[in-house]
């Protein structure tokens, strides 16, 4: 199941974005110059590329090849687009469930949560196009291969798909211990979304301030958070128990 590929090469880089090659990363020489180069960044932040600035041996310890400074990993997916799957989910009859990762940054977290939402019918992965894991080959072995059964959609900002959301009749519901809401007062039997967020500081502030709702798992013992995977699982089977 492993489809990750690398290419490296500015030109290559350059074609594969241009031919609409899905890429996760590129990762950049720090100081390169020159045209070629220029007219990459350019395209870079055209598509909103996720792009990091490294040393040159890094570059080297990811590609043995002459990678002319950049080195780029090709998603072993091709992502959705949001509107046109709320679109399906609405005109399937379904009670639409989808789920929103606010830049959940481990790669095992991200396929623990994929393979679980797999597994309890969300109907769509939300994620923002930086400052999240990849979906890499670490992704689709934690998920069990679930990544390529489940769709998933990268957006600029959240908090865009969160109105698109709202605007489609779709509840937003923040998971966060920032709030009174016990999760099993809260309804989600109508359409909805849960929002997911990030290992060192769950869901923004921005982000929370435009939920529809907040819900929080409770918490019996002395350490006061649950690793958002497992947290993500409590979520989306207390979705399943009250659609029973």
């Amino acid at each position: 199941m492993e489809k990750e590929t690398k290419i490296f090469g500015i030109r290559a880089i350059i074609e594969a974005i241009n031919s609409g090659e899905t890429i996760n990363k590129v990762f950049v020489q720090k100081g390169l110059k020159g045209e070629l180069f220029l007219e990459l960044d350019k395209l870079l932040r055209k598509h909103s590329i996720n792009t990091s600035y490294v040393p040159i041996e890094k570059l080297n310890r990811l590609s043995n090849k002459n990678h002319q400074g950049v080195v780029a990993q090709i998603s072993p997916i091709e992502f959705h687009d949001l509107e046109t799957l709320v679109l399906d989910v609405i005109e399937s009859e379904k009670n639409p469930l989808f789920l929103l990762l606010d830049q959940i940054s481990d790669v095992r977290n991200f396929g623990a949560i994929i393979r679980t939402a797999e597994c309890t019918g969300v109907n769509g992965i939300i994620i923002q196009k930086k400052g999240g894991a990849p979906v890499n080959g670490d992704t689709i072995k934690t998920s069990a291969g679930a990544v390529f059964n489940i769709p998933i959609c990268k957006v600029d900002h959240i908090k865009d798909a969160m109105f698109y959301l709202q605007a489609s009749g779709i509840k937003v519901i923040a998971a966060t211990e920032k709030t009174d809401n016990n999760i099993y007062d809260v309804s989600f039997k109508e359409p909805c979304a849960i929002i997911m967020g990030s290992e060192g500081r769950g869901v923004s502030s921005s982000i929370l301030k435009l939920a529809d709702d907040r819900a929080k798992l409770p918490m019996y013992g002395d350490i006061g958070s649950l690793n958002v995977s497992v947290a993500c699982g409590a979520f989306l089977y207390e979705v399943v128990r009250q659609r029973l």
